[in-house]
């Protein structure tokens, strides 16, 4: 088993969600729960599917993520980048990580399975 990666110095670890850290629905802080829970957060999963693409800078991502609250967005990209899944390029945009484009990648069956879903309800989307 790899050694437990540490947030770099400097980055948000007090209440970022964590395996082997107690996490909401897990007092054991098992590896599912501690991704679900930082996944539930507002506007996460947005900003990681904002990021598919590849780098972004801040108006844009903010742009992108309907005008989300600065302050919230500042603090996903600080909890994603504490969590290894997003990093910043030399022009200060942001990009996923290798971690965070096999997130996404993770997620990609789950899509299909809601566009699925989305056809029993007749929505077109």
């Amino acid at each position: 088993m790899p050694a437990a990666r540490k947030p770099p110095s400097g980055e948000p670890t007090g209440r970022l969600p964590l395996p082997g850290r107690p996490v909401r629905g897990s007092s054991t802080g098992r590896p599912i729960m501690a991704v679900l829970d930082l996944l539930g957060r507002r506007w996460m999963l947005r900003v990681l599917w904002e990021l598919r693409d590849g780098a972004v800078g801040f108006r844009d991502l903010r742009a992108r993520c309907d005008q989300a609250s600065p302050t919230v967005l500042h603090s996903r990209l600080s909890e994603l980048k504490a969590a290894g899944l997003v990093t910043q390029n030399e022009a200060r945009a942001y990009y996923l990580t290798p971690s965070g484009n096999r997130l996404y990648d993770s997620l990609k069956p789950l899509r299909r399975w809601a566009e699925e879903w989305s056809v029993e309800f007749g929505d077109d989307h």
